[in-house]
């Protein structure tokens, strides 16, 4: 079987999240990091086992506990609400009912002179992601 190339890791990674399952972006979020299933037990302080984390990753459990979802938004550096939301806690933040009612999303940098769409916020959240995993291997920021 041919290994994947760091290219087309990257290219998965940058690809919308919006439209991927809790365990597909859990998976996602765990290869930007580059950790393996026993290494996020480790970080979560064995709150969350490398088993249960591959059931939820192959969504054979796809509503944990809120418990569980913190643990690993604070290992991989994602906001604990983006999680909530995939898990189903919480309702998706619309774009166009952001834009309608003159608010901002106020989950991702809204530094921008126009609100962000989803797709933006998500790219923006993708790439501090990206970052904050550079900053454990020696990069700097």
């Amino acid at each position: 079987m041919a290994k994947k190339s760091a290219k087309s890791d990257k290219q998965a990674a940058a690809s919308s999240t919006s439209d991927q399952t809790l365990g597909k972006y859990l998976s996602s979020l765990r290869g930007m990091k580059k950790m393996t299933l026993r290494e996020v037990e480790d970080a979560t302080d064995k709150e969350v086992s490398n088993a249960y984390l591959s059931q939820l990753e192959n969504d054979k459990i796809t509503k944990p506990a809120p418990s569980v979802l913190h643990a690993l938004a604070i290992v991989y550096g994602q906001p604990y609400e983006r999680l909530m939301e995939k898990a189903g806690y919480l309702p998706a933040v619309s774009a166009t009912s952001a834009l309608r009612s003159g608010k901002r999303h106020g989950r991702a940098a809204t530094f921008a002179n126009e609100n962000l769409t989803d797709e933006e916020e998500e790219k923006l959240i993708e790439y501090l992601a990206f970052l904050r995993s550079r900053r454990g291997q020696g990069g700097s920021s």
